[in-house]
């Protein structure tokens, strides 16, 4: 059974490869923006007992894509992908959206974690740079799963942006620096723990980018300095611009 789910999951190789903005990819995004087309339409005129329903399967559908992966990790990889903890922004605002739909306390932040993991899994659903580099088939299961979970994880922000009960106020907006602070803590408290050497193998991750920038301007020793509050006031401006623009006719100066 091993060696057929093995064979089903691996990384296939050929002469057609995943390419950041390729044939395939565009098609991956095309698919994407039907759906959210197709959900915006159908919810415009639905009840809010109808939008809960559907801003609930799409987290819960999301979460479990991300936890199904650990299982076939095996399969797919051979290995546990170590990288694929929530240190990341996107998945750990996958967890954090779950969490909130199941928790009184973390349901205070619902919108917040949902407005970052939509910013984050739009990113890289438009440019999955570490799907490209495996240099694989468009088909392969890494492809599929990656671009799945982030299209789940958009698809969830922007119903909860458009149709969810909460409402935005920019009283509160300390709460989403806050949360910035957090992921950032977390991502270093990650990056500590998980990188070393040990058993002749050297293990060295960049969770949320806090060690080294994506685009490497920055040499790595002034990198690790320079990107922790980098990425809080980019996230942060970026948070209050999707604010500005997408919740239409939501915002609302009283307080939750």
């Amino acid at each position: 059974m091993y060696a057929e789910l093995s064979n089903l999951l691996s990384d296939k190789k050929g002469s057609v490869v995943f390419t950041c903005f390729g044939t395939w990819h565009i098609c991956y995004i095309l698919v994407l923006a039907a759906v959210l087309f197709a959900l915006f339409f159908y919810l415009k005129n639905k009840n809010e007992s109808t939008r809960q329903k559907a801003i609930r399967f799409f987290i819960h559908c999301a979460f479990a894509v991300y936890i199904a992966d650990f299982f076939l990790m095996p399969f797919a990889y051979g290995k546990m992908d170590v990288e694929k903890l929530p240190f990341h922004i996107c998945t750990a605002m996958c967890v954090m959206c779950f969490l909130s739909r199941h928790n009184s306390f973390f349901e205070k932040f619902r919108l917040q974690f949902a407005v970052l993991g939509f910013i984050s899994n739009l990113v890289y659903f438009i440019y999955p740079a570490g799907v490209m580099w495996h240099q694989i088939h468009p088909l392969s299961y890494r492809v599929i799963q990656t671009l799945l979970f982030h299209g789940l994880m958009t698809v969830y922000g922007l119903l909860v942006l458009i149709y969810d009960d909460v409402k935005f106020s920019w009283k509160h907006c300390s709460k989403d620096f806050i949360i910035l602070v957090l992921m950032t803590l977390w991502a270093l408290l990650g990056n500590a723990l998980y990188t070393g050497t040990a058993h002749g193998q050297t293990f060295y991750f960049n969770w949320f980018f806090v060690l080294r920038d994506p685009f490497y301007i920055f040499p790595e020793q002034l990198a690790r300095f320079i990107m922790p509050p980098l990425n809080i006031a980019l996230f942060f401006a970026v948070e209050m611009l999707v604010y500005k623009i997408l919740p239409i006719g939501k915002h609302d100066s009283r307080k939750r």
